[in-house]
Formats: C-alpha cells, sequence, structure tokens
C-alpha cells in the first residue's frame, strides 16, 4: 500500500527529527524541508496530506509559505498546521488562519495532541481519497451506461427497420405501407389534394418459380424491387413489397395522368431488365401489370377505398392480358 506523505517544514533540524520520530508509522512517510522555498519545491513531486509548517523561519516565514501555497491550484486544499513556540496571542493565530492554517501546535510540542491531531487529517485525506475514487468509479459507470444507451438507441433503432423493412427485398414491409397510406390520407384529406396507388404483380410469378426455382424466384423478386425503387424520383413517393410477388406505391399528391406516367415508366424499366422466363404467358422475359387507383380522400371515404380501386385496375390489367396497366378513380362532383 503506497505510503501517506506529510510535510514538515522547519529550519531546524532537530525539530524535524523529534518530528519525524513523534509521527513514525508504517503507513506515513515524512517528507522534511529546512525553508519555505524547500517546502515548496518538495511539493512539486509530491502529494501531500499535511503539512506542519514553522512559523518563525529565516527569508520566508510560515504566514508567507502558507500563502503561496494556497495561490497555488495543486497544493490550495491542503491542510497547514502552524508549528510556533511563541506568540500565542490572539492576533498572531488570527494572522494564521488568514494565511491558510487550519490549527495550531505550539512547542514544546506535546505528543498526545500532535499525534491526535494529525491523525484526524489522515482519516479525513483517507476520506477524501475514497471519495475520489469512488467519483472516479461512479463516473466510469456513468460513461458505461451512456455506451449502453446508446448501443441500445442503436439496437431499437435497428429493430425499428428490421420490423419496417422486407427482409427479402429490403424494400419497406407491408405493416409499414399500411401505416403510411394512413398517414397519407389524412394529409389529402387535410391539404384538399389527389392521392395515388399503385398496385404491381409480376406476371406468371408461380410459373416463374415452377421453373427456375424458388432461389431464382427469390432473385428476381430482389431485381425487379431495386428497379422498382429506381423509377421513384420523388422522396415523398413510398415503394413497398405488398405480398407474395406483389409491390404497391404510394403517391401523395398526385392525379391519375401522373400516376399514369409512373405506370409507364415501371413497365418500360421491368421489361427493360430481361430476365429470361420461358413459360410466361406475356412474352419470353419477367413483366409485370399495374393497377392505378387514384382519388380525392374526403371524409365520405377511407384509405382502404384506394387500396380497393387499385385491386380493382390490377385485376383488370391481368384480365386484359397482363404486362399492361389500367386506372380506376374516384373523383368528387365538383360544386
Amino acid at each position: 500500500m503506497k505510503k501517506i506523505s506529510i510535510l514538515a517544514v522547519d529550519d531546524r533540524p532537530e525539530n524535524l527529527l523529534v518530528l519525524e520520530n513523534l509521527l513514525e508509522s508504517p503507513e506515513l512517510e515524512i517528507v522534511k524541508a529546512g525553508s519555505g522555498d524547500e517546502a515548496l519545491s518538495k511539493t512539486i513531486d509530491h502529494e501531500f496530506a499535511l503539512i506542519l509548517l514553522d512559523v518563525q523561519m529565516p527569508d520566508m516565514d510560515g504566514y508567507e509559505t502558507a500563502e503561496l501555497l494556497r495561490s497555488v491550484k495543486k497544493t490550495s486544499t491542503i491542510p497547514i498546521i502552524f508549528v510556533t513556540a511563541a506568540n500565542k496571542e490572539d492576533h498572531h493565530v488570527f494572522k494564521g488562519y488568514e494565511s491558510g492554517a487550519v490549527d495550531y501546535l505550539f512547542k514544546p510540542l506535546e505528543p498526545v495532541i500532535l499525534t491526535s491531531k494529525v491523525k484526524i487529517f489522515i482519516e479525513l485525506y483517507k476520506q477524501r481519497i475514497r471519495l475520489e475514487e469512488k467519483t472516479r468509479e461512479l463516473d466510469a459507470k456513468v460513461i458505461e451506461l451512456e455506451a449502453l444507451k446508446l448501443e441500445l438507441e442503436h439496437s431499437n433503432k435497428r429493430l425499428r427497420h428490421q420490423s419496417y423493412c422486407d427482409g427479402l427485398t429490403k424494400l419497406p414491409n407491408r405493416r409499414f405501407f399500411d401505416q403510411t397510406l394512413i398517414k397519407e390520407w389524412r394529409r389529402s384529406t387535410r391539404d384538399k389534394k389527389p392521392l395515388s396507388m399503385l398496385l404491381i404483380d409480376i406476371d406468371n410469378f408461380k410459373a416463374y418459380n415452377d421453373t427456375y426455382g424458388h432461389l431464382a424466384g427469390d432473385d428476381c423478386l430482389r431485381k425487379v424491387a431495386t428497379q422498382l425503387l429506381e423509377t421513384i424520383f420523388r422522396d415523398v413517393d413510398t415503394i413497398a413489397r405488398y405480398g407474395g410477388e406483389e409491390f404497391a406505391v404510394i403517391l401523395p399528391e398526385t392525379d391519375s395522368d401522373g400516376g399514369e406516367m409512373v405506370a409507364k415508366r415501371m413497365l418500360e424499366s421491368i421489361s427493360a431488365l430481361h430476365i429470361e422466363h420461358e413459360t410466361s404467358q406475356t412474352g419470353n422475359h419477367v413483366t409485370i401489370s399495374i393497377g392505378l387507383g387514384t382519388v380525392m380522400p374526403t371524409d365520405d371515404f377511407r384509405e382502404t377505398t384506394l387500396i380497393d380501386l387499385a385491386d380493382k385496375a390490377l385485376y383488370r390489367a391481368k384480365e386484359s392480358g397482363r404486362n399492361n396497366y389500367q386506372v380506376s378513380n374516384i373523383v368528387p362532383d365538383q360544386d
């Protein structure tokens, strides 16, 4: 265990020897200084629990030394006990306290009084060290907890992303789509803006899986999803995997004409992939069918109205030979 250091300052070596003998202890290290200047230099290399400082010294007396010790940050809080053979008068004692002393000892030293007072300040020092250690431990715990909190926030963010993300295509999933549609429906109702939805189905996808296998089918879904995403140019638009081989797109503030432009772009984009599909009924490569629904939301309808419109339009697109889009609209009568 590291010893606790006490600085004893006196210009007479015999007095320092007396202090050293009286305070001898396995846990204490008595560092001696013969002047104020030497005392100040000793504080550079040591950490002291207590300073026993003689008042009457040549060149720099105890009062000056104490004031200098108090003016330096490192030594400003070290307790100082003045040791003096004279000047027990009140004004001298007060001067010592004003200089920074916390107590007085008068020569000739009474061993019991000396050791008891030193013991008190050593115990205070130990308590301060324990408190500092606990503070460091608490600071480390706070840092650890902050790191855990940050990790938890990142984990929650990942979980939220996973709960709204389709694992295969990496597009938003049906859950995210449903929540977004409700939000956009309310916004469009409030702002009196048209809202469009595209429902997209990969043509003859069961036949594709039967011909090429499910791994190839998964790869096809990923390629189609990536290509469809690239046809969405606005940040406000949302594309999601709707289920199986179906995808859905929400187009806020978009009328039927705007929706048709997106549908045409999607048809051309998927055909341009030239994904082989030898058992397709629409050609020798993968194609899609699209149902476009557009409505001007009002309190007379719900968001499911838009889904129904897009679904009916998709059914007609399939019935009319696939690899095309069809449109279903509801536009309220104008007053």
